[in-house]
């Protein structure tokens, strides 16, 4: 275990944007591994398990997310996000907020993690779901019709305990607007 003084000094190093060894990454993801199994909100999920993407706030669609993938206490409800890329390799995000990776970087980390796929989030895909990277990564994108203009499908993902995978599409539930309430669309579209 790296001590508090080799910490300190691995953040000073990426702060100044110099790479850290490969054996120091690998001992402080040992060392992240580790806490995070002990954190009461980081969860072994068995299967069977839904899939939900982002919904980005839209509520109702989330009520509708639990009617179509059943009610909570009977499923198992996993969230995650991650960024992918088309090249090969690690790149910089286009949105400026961590890397992306590409294929190589999939198929070997599902090799070596004993993993057969990466569910992410957080990428308006208009079918709702998108198979990638030769099926080592799928985005599941869970809210429809995203900032009420686009028009795209939501999907989840739903893996049964033999592992066979099937997705679910729909429609945006319909709005229920509050009074006293405005909706706009935000200054942003990513």
């Amino acid at each position: 275990m790296p001590s508090n003084a080799d910490i300190d000094r691995q953040i000073e190093q990426l702060m100044d944007c110099k790479a850290l060894t490969e054996s120091e990454v690998k001992t402080l993801c040992d060392q992240a591994r580790a806490i995070l199994v002990e954190e009461w909100n980081v969860q072994p999920v068995k299967c069977p398990v839904t899939v939900c993407g982002d919904i980005h706030g839209q509520f109702y669609d989330l009520i509708e997310l639990f009617r179509i993938g059943g009610n909570p206490p009977d499923t198992n409800y996993l969230f995650m996000g991650d960024y992918v890329d088309d090249r090969c390799g690690w790149g910089i995000s286009p949105r400026g907020a961590g890397y992306t990776f590409g294929q190589d970087i999939a198929s070997q980390f599902n090799h070596t993690n004993g993993l057969t796929l990466i569910s992410r989030a957080h990428q308006l895909v208009m079918e709702g779901f998108n198979w990638c990277q030769d099926k080592n990564v799928v985005t599941v994108f869970s809210a429809p019709n995203y900032c009420y203009r686009c028009g795209n499908m939501a999907a989840i993902l739903e893996i049964g305990e033999n592992m066979e995978q099937s997705f679910l599409q729909f429609d945006p539930a319909p709005r229920q607007i509050e009074p006293d309430t405005t909706r706009k669309t935000p200054d942003y579209f990513l």
